[in-house]
């Protein structure tokens, strides 16, 4: 969970010709499973695609991130500053967990399918992750997701060299253990 405090300001209302002070007060925010679904449905779009999202959807966003939003003034979010967007972009960014992957790691070919929340939620119930997970960072949740998919895939099988390579390395210690030429 990211916390940030962000500053209270005054803003003028022209309809009601009144000032509305709004005062500062701290967010704080998950970029889980939950957040991405609640903005899928209001936008009806898939997240993850890469084209951008206009001000309003990043915004809009952030609001659905927020868990304590029935504490904030929806004003509020018209206050955030520069460092603000920075934390949290950097925050949706971390990848939240140890593990690391190498290209060679039993690596599916990128998937063209779209990722959606539902599509998530699939992967969550066919590898039997318990929807609690669903609050965890999303990209931690999607690194025990691909990390299941790993460990569930069929070993690869050795190439016709590679197996020939095997046995001849194998005939090799076998004779050299054994003191003999073959």
């Amino acid at each position: 969970m990211l916390q940030i405090y962000v500053e209270g300001s005054e803003f003028y209302n022209e309809n009601t010709n009144e000032f509305h002070m709004v005062h500062g007060a701290r967010l704080n925010l998950e970029h889980s499973l939950v957040s991405i679904s609640k903005w899928e449905a209001k936008w009806c779009k898939p997240f993850f695609i890469d084209n951008g999202k206009t001000d309003a959807e990043l915004l809009d966003y952030i609001k659905c991130m927020t868990i304590n939003s029935n504490q904030v003034d929806d004003l509020l979010y018209s206050c955030l500053s520069k460092k603000n967007y920075d934390d949290i972009r950097d925050y949706i960014s971390s990848p939240m967990t140890a593990t690391t992957f190498t290209s060679h790691s039993n690596a599916r070919p990128a998937r063209k399918e779209v990722v959606t929340s539902e599509l998530i939620y699939y992967w969550m119930i066919a590898y039997n992750i318990p929807f609690e997970c669903e609050k965890w960072h999303i990209n931690r949740l999607l690194t025990l997701i691909r990390i299941c998919g790993i460990k569930n895939s069929p070993k690869k099988k050795m190439s016709k060299r590679d197996t020939i390579n095997y046995y001849k390395s194998l005939n090799e210690q076998r004779k050299a253990s054994l003191g003999t030429r073959g």
